[in-house]
């Protein structure tokens, strides 16, 4: 809780962040719905069937699970011996296909309530984002400033890519919203001035001061001291940083400070000490571990790496971006210059398999880490957005109705 001195400091706490390749992990975060298996309606947080019950009895009778691959499985279990007694189910899926915002239960936390406030101020579905959205992020590492630049500027062209094979909302209030991945559309008009494509990174002095110029202007919202949130939204880490933050006057912030705003950055790829793809939907249970397989073939993997970058380095910022804004209603059918997402998605999938037959990391089975790619595969095969199956389904055997999701997507 020292304040902070220097700019130095800031740049220091990412360059902590360096770790040789032999040390290089990976993490998973997925988000899901929880519902009342009875009457498919959203769990509140207090009460005998609440949230708060759930996180109690996870916390008190089996701990918490946080990697990946073999532990989501353990997660999978130790959530449901917890949940079914409770009436609670949960849905993979990038947005609750029946739930309005006014149904939404809100967990009493100060945060939460200093963005519910501010986000209606800065973009007109940020209130959606944050209650009726779900997402899958995998974390990666770098092993040096330059091998963080190179992953950043791959992951951040191939996000759309992520986008598409994971696109999976395309349903509001159980009728279609005419999009494949509504989530992501969410996303481009919630707030942006923390959020997107982020077309600096591909210039010429990337690097970690360039991402602390960044973050030092974004607007903060919140600062906690103790268990306490303090409502400081709209105004610059950058005043904050200099003494000038008019709700802490003469107070300057601490590290613990710094990693809070950097958590509130939501850019498609988020620099951390690691650095976290935020491009796809929540997904059901079988497809989760293919998405940090998918990075990892691509990024931890030279070869691998050295290909996705020739394949995006002559892509320019409006490209880029037309893509980004392209692919939540299009899908595979979105274009970058004359070809269809389809085809890069394609060949990136081949990339990332053959840099997880490199790793040659092997488990009990024999099976290298490709096996986790056949949810993917799969995709690709049929050549249909998750999104487009679930709509056919829709006019198809569900007969206009959402509901047969609560079956078919839950955990």
């Amino acid at each position: 809780m020292t304040p902070i001195a220097t700019r130095d400091e800031l740049v220091a706490w990412f360059e902590a962040g360096i770790k040789p390749k032999s040390e290089f992990r990976l993490g998973t975060e997925h988000e899901k719905f929880a519902f009342t298996i009875e009457e498919r309606q959203p769990v509140p947080y207090e009460g005998r069937r609440s949230i708060r019950a759930l996180l109690e009895g996870m916390q008190h009778l089996l701990g918490w699970v946080h990697q990946t691959s073999a532990e989501l499985m353990a997660h999978r279990a130790q959530v449901k011996e917890i949940a079914r007694p409770l009436g609670i189910g949960f849905l993979g899926i990038g947005m609750t296909p029946s739930w309005t915002r006014s149904d939404m239960p809100v967990m009493p936390k100060g945060r939460y309530r200093i963005m519910t406030t501010y986000m209606p101020k800065v973009g007109k579905l940020g209130l959606d984002m944050m209650y009726r959205t779900c997402t899958v992020q995998t974390n990666l590492d770098f092993c040096s400033e330059q091998d963080m630049v190179r992953k950043l500027r791959v992951s951040l062209a191939l996000q759309p890519i992520a986008t598409a094979l994971f696109a999976n909302s395309p349903f509001t209030e159980g009728k279609p919203n005419g999009f494949l991945s509504f989530r992501s559309e969410i996303w481009r008009d919630t707030d942006n001035a923390r959020a997107g494509m982020l077309p600096w990174a591909f210039e010429d002095g990337m690097g970690f001061e360039r991402w602390v110029d960044y973050a030092l202007d974004v607007p903060m919202y919140f600062v906690k001291r103790g268990e306490t949130y303090i409502d400081v939204a709209g105004s610059s880490f950058r005043d904050f940083f200099e003494g000038k933050n008019p709700a802490l006057p003469g107070e300057r912030p601490t590290l613990s400070d710094w990693a809070n705003h950097l958590s509130t950055i939501f850019p498609e790829v988020r620099l951390k000490r690691y650095l976290e793809m935020r491009g796809a939907d929540g997904a059901p249970w079988g497809r989760l571990p293919a998405l940090p397989a998918f990075w990892v073939g691509l990024l931890y993997d030279d070869p691998s790496l050295d290909g996705a970058w020739d394949m995006v380095k002559s892509w320019n910022a409006c490209e880029r971006q037309s893509l980004r804004d392209e692919v939540p209603r299009l899908g595979f059918k979105a274009r970058i210059g004359d070809r269809y997402l389809f085809e890069i998605a394609k060949e990136c999938l081949a990339l990332s398999h053959a840099g997880l037959r490199r790793r040659g990391h092997i488990d009990h089975s024999g099976r290298d880490e490709t096996r986790h790619l056949e949810p993917l595969d799969r995709i690709i095969d049929c050549g249909h957005t998750p999104a487009e199956e679930m709509l056919a389904k829709f006019h198809g055997p569900w007969r206009g109705s959402v509901e047969p999701a609560y079956d078919e997507y839950a955990f």
